[in-house]
C-alpha cells in the first residue's frame, strides 16, 4: 500500500519546486517580473511567493509555461 503524504511532505515538495524555479530562472538570467509575465501575471507576486513556498504555489499550467520559457524539461522543476 502506498504511503500517504502529510502536510510537511507537501510543503517540502512545494519548496523544492520553488527552489528549482528560482535556480533555473537565475541560471537563464531571467528576472522574477519577466517570468511572471511569461506565465500571464502582471506582477512578481506569484513567482516571488511560490519560489519561497509562502501562501502561493505554481499550478501545472504555470510549471508548463515556466519550463517552456526557460527552455528546460518540466521534470527539472519537479526534482
Amino acid at each position: 500500500m502506498p504511503k500517504s503524504s502529510n502536510n510537511a511532505d507537501l510543503e517540502n515538495f512545494y519548496k523544492a519546486i520553488g527552489q528549482n524555479v528560482a535556480k533555473y530562472r537565475q541560471i537563464k538570467g531571467v528576472s522574477q517580473l519577466e517570468l511572471a509575465q511569461a506565465v500571464g501575471h502582471k506582477s512578481t507576486t506569484i513567482v516571488s511567493l511560490a519560489e519561497i513556498s509562502k501562501t502561493k504555489h505554481f499550478n501545472l499550467e504555470h510549471l508548463y509555461k515556466i519550463a517552456k520559457y526557460l527552455d528546460i524539461d518540466i521534470c527539472d522543476l519537479l526534482q
